[in-house]
């Protein structure tokens, strides 16, 4: 009877030191485990969770992924379980996830997700200032929740130690006063999305010594919807456009778009796909992108 009693105790013991507490964006949660078994249900979660060097068991919409984002890449072993609004619940349940994690567009999913295993929630992207604040903040709790507090850690210290070496090449392309930019996509040949306050990519820019040519207010995505027309306003500024457009050809011919300052003297530039709306690390790619672009327009690029 003793014994049993001191093996049930052991196995609670064991089982409560086994326990992790951590935060998401509803507080503190209790986890079993450091779980193993990831299934990441929206790219800026998989974004980090990859970051972090976990290569989770699924994610949604790989090919799109592919595209839109592309860094980090994702292995091979990782399962496409669907669409970010419409996982595959049977399948995901097959996979026996230890934690699932989700952004806001899976919020409603919470009660049937939490039936298949543990939920973690991480809400960055809001209408109040903060995001990027807010990505950080959440990328240093998730390394926590997978025991990858000190990767974490090290990364964040490195992505900015980058960042100000990024910096440093393009003072000395650009020596004297810096051209203002403006950043954008391109939704079609008439109409962008126009990068702004509490966006990454105002953010990256700022770090790299960048003003913005056309500044907008603080939104939830950091971007706003404008005509291309508007885009006249930024005078002798820099435009950088994130790809991919696939009416580039279209543009090219578009009277309008000839018309504007900045692709008469040549201070036009495309920016390779990075996702502005990710992760901590994706302020890293998109300083980098966006660096890569601006190099090719600096006077003395010899490109």
């Amino acid at each position: 009877m003793l014994r049993n009693t001191l093996i049930a105790l052991l196995f609670f013991t064991v089982q409560v030191s086994a326990e992790i507490k951590v935060q998401d964006s509803r507080g503190e949660r209790t986890l079993p485990e450091v779980p193993v078994r990831v299934a990441a249900l929206n790219w800026d979660i998989a974004e980090q969770v990859l970051e972090l060097g976990v290569t989770p068991v699924a994610m949604p919409d790989i090919s799109e992924y592919n595209k839109w984002v592309v860094k980090p890449a994702v292995p091979e072993s990782v399962e496409d379980i669907g669409t970010r609004m419409e996982p595959n619940m049977a399948r995901l349940e097959q996979l026996k996830p230890d934690v699932i994690i989700i952004g806001s567009p899976q919020v409603d999913l919470t009660e049937r997700l939490e039936k298949i295993a543990p939920v973690l929630y991480y809400h960055t992207y809001k209408q109040e200032p903060g995001n990027v604040d807010r990505s950080i903040k959440h990328f240093h709790q998730m390394g926590h929740a997978l025991g990858k507090a000190d990767v974490a850690k090290q990364k964040v210290e490195e992505m900015y130690a980058k960042i100000e070496a990024m910096k440093a090449k393009l003072d000395k392309r650009y020596p004297e006063t810096k051209p203002k930019v403006a950043a954008f996509r391109f939704a079609s040949t008439t109409t962008i999305y126009l990068y702004g306050d509490n966006s990454s990519t105002q953010e990256a820019l700022r770090l790299l010594g960048f003003e913005m040519a056309l500044p907008q207010p603080s939104t939830q995505w950091g971007v706003t919807q404008k005509r291309v027309k508007e885009l006249y306003g930024i005078g002798d500024g820099l435009a950088l456009y994130f790809k991919p457009f696939n009416q580039e050809a279209e543009l090219e011919k578009s009277v309008m778009w000839n018309a504007m300052p900045f692709v008469k003297n040549n201070k036009v530039h495309s920016v390779e796909p990075v996702w502005n709306y990710g992760g901590a690390m994706s302020l890293l790619h998109v300083a980098d992108a966006l660096t890569n672009s601006l190099l090719a327009l600096a006077p003395d690029s010899g490109e």
